[in-house]
Parts: C-alpha cells; structure tokens; sequence
C-alpha cells in the first residue's frame, strides 16, 4: 500500500463560505481527504491555515522544513501539499530550488471552495495523491498538480483566475525538463526583495524607496522583452554599485526574454548597467530564486547562478500517464 504524507496549509480548496459569500479557510486535513485515498496509507500534518496571499517567507520556510521532516520516513512514498493557489508557484518553486530526494511533492488546491456544489476539491486531490503513488515520477523533482495536468514547478504560474485549468508553462512545447542539482537550503525569512512593476512613464521612486527600506535585491517586471525607460536604467547602475543585484522578468505571460534593445531604456541598456535577466522565470519565481541566493552567506556567484537557474530550455511538464 502507497504511504503519502498529506501536508496542508490553508487555501480555497481547505475553505467554505459563510453567509455573506466569503471563503475561508477552516477545513482540516481529516475533513478534506474523508473521501479521497482509498487504497492509500495517508498520513496527514495540517501545518497552517492560511490563504496564500498573506503566504510569507517565513511560512515558505515552514513548509519546506515540514516537508523535509516527512520525507525522513523512508516509507514515505511521496509528499502533497495542500496550498492557495495565489502563491502556490512561488512555494512550491522554492521548495523545488532545494528538493535533494527523488520522492516527488506534490502542490495542489483548488479554484473552487470545498463546499461548493461544483468544487474541483476532490479531483485535483485524488488526482495527486494518485500521481504521488506512481513510481514513474520518481526524481520528477517538486510539481504542480491541478487541472488534470502535471507540471514542474520552474517557470510554471497561475494563468487564470477562474479556470480550473489555473496553471500554465510559460513554455509551447511539452518536452522533458532536466532538472538542476538542489541548492543548500538556507531560511529565506528576513530577505527583502521586492518586485517592482514598470509602466509608461515609470521613474525611479518605487527602486529608491525599495533599497531605503532594506531591499536586498529587485527585481523588475518589465515590458516586452524586458524593457523600461532611461530613468530605470540609471537607478539599475545605482543599485548594482550599491552591492543590490538587479533582475529583469516581464508582465508578457509567454515566452523568453533577452536584452536585445538599445535606444537608452531597452533590455540592452539594462544589461550594461548590471541587470541580470531572468530568461524564462516570471516575476514571482525570479524573487524566490534570487531570494534564495541571497540568503546562502557562502555565496558569491549570484549573477552567474542566477542566470544558470532562470534559463528554463525545456518545457516543465509532465504527463499523469
């Protein structure tokens, strides 16, 4: 018999809605897989109940010692997490960046409420279990489950609010992914990076502001192919001189990006002034990764790994078969 440890953390797919048609998390693990795992030893840990937006470093922290502390089970076959979609990505990505075991994890959640007539719920929860019960993903690495599809979780986000196909690649193709070597762990609670958006007529108040309270690192969810504006331009020179690298993604939902422009506020001119480009990964992922470099005191080759690990050049999708 399969044993999966089930952690759970809060999200839609552990809410209900009261009266007044708000969802709240209030489900346990017990309550959520009463009718889920036939067949399967669960053993369930319900860390925390939160929605994934108020989701901290810190609370990624939990979770990957919460995970690492069920995989010293050597019985244990795999683990699924059970976490809001919100920031599902960005989680389930950090844990990825560290996963030095080829038992597979597993997040899935939900679009809908546990108690709606129509939640996809039980679903995507018997649907991972199943997927952490298949030898075949072993060293699969940490994945996205949802939807009836199976995704590595590099360079995989929520594309959609209300489908319940929620998560895409940001790849076309559906080739294997080769999987880098695990980064040391170290708690990325207390490492400020924040994410700026640039707009038309952006300046440079949201970066000062940024390195005034303590950021670490930035990064930059930038236009097109990871373009900004002259203004951008100096304060990313500013920033790298400082000692605070700089990383450049896009809001465009697909495809790569590479700093081909010029004109004085193109992707070419932010390389030049020290900016590192975040090739595949979108603004989310990109700060959990440079997060994590930043936070390993032995590390002294950011730019060159961060560039290493943005570089996504195969599709992070999996088939359930």
């Amino acid at each position: 018999m399969p044993k999966i440890a089930v952690v759970t953390t809060g999200g839609t797919i552990a809410s209900s809605q009261d009266c007044r048609g708000v969802s709240t998390p209030v489900m346990t693990g017990s309550d959520l897989l009463r009718d889920v795992g036939a067949g399967t030893d669960l053993r369930i840990t319900d860390l925390m109940s939160k929605d994934s937006s108020s989701m901290s470093f810190a609370d990624m922290d939990r979770v990957r010692v919460a995970v690492v502390e069920e995989l010293r089970d050597p019985d244990v076959d795999a683990v699924v997490v059970l976490h809001g979609t919100d920031t599902m990505e960005e989680t389930a990505f950090f844990l990825d960046l560290h996963h030095d075991d080829p038992r597979p994890v597993i997040f899935t959640g939900a679009q809908r409420t546990f108690d709606h007539p129509e939640s996809d719920a039980l679903a995507n929860l018997a649907a991972a279990i199943t997927a952490g019960s298949d030898p075949a993903l072993r060293s699969s690495g940490v994945l996205i489950g949802f939807g009836g599809a199976l995704h590595r979780a590099p360079g995989t986000r929520k594309a959609d609010t209300t489908s319940l196909e929620a998560f895409h690649s940001v790849h076309a193709t559906e080739t294997p992914q080769h999987r880098l070597e695990p980064l040391p762990w170290h708690p990325i609670a207390g490492t400020r990076v924040d994410i700026i958006a640039i707009y038309p007529g952006t300046d440079r108040v949201q970066v000062d502001a940024c390195v005034a309270a303590g950021a670490r690192g930035l990064v930059l969810d930038a236009l097109g192919s990871g373009n900004a504006n002259p203004s951008i331009v100096a304060s990313v020179h500013d920033c790298v001189a400082a000692g605070i690298p700089v990383a450049v993604t896009t809001r465009v939902p697909r495809g790569p990006i590479a700093p081909a422009y010029g004109g004085g506020g193109g992707g070419h001119d932010l390389a030049e002034a020290g900016a590192l480009f975040s090739t595949h990964l979108r603004a989310g992922q990109a700060r959990v990764l440079l997060a994590a470099l930043l936070a390993d005191p032995n590390r002294n080759d950011v730019e060159k790994e961060f560039d290493r690990r943005s570089r996504l050049d195969a599709a992070p999708k999996v088939s359930p078969d």
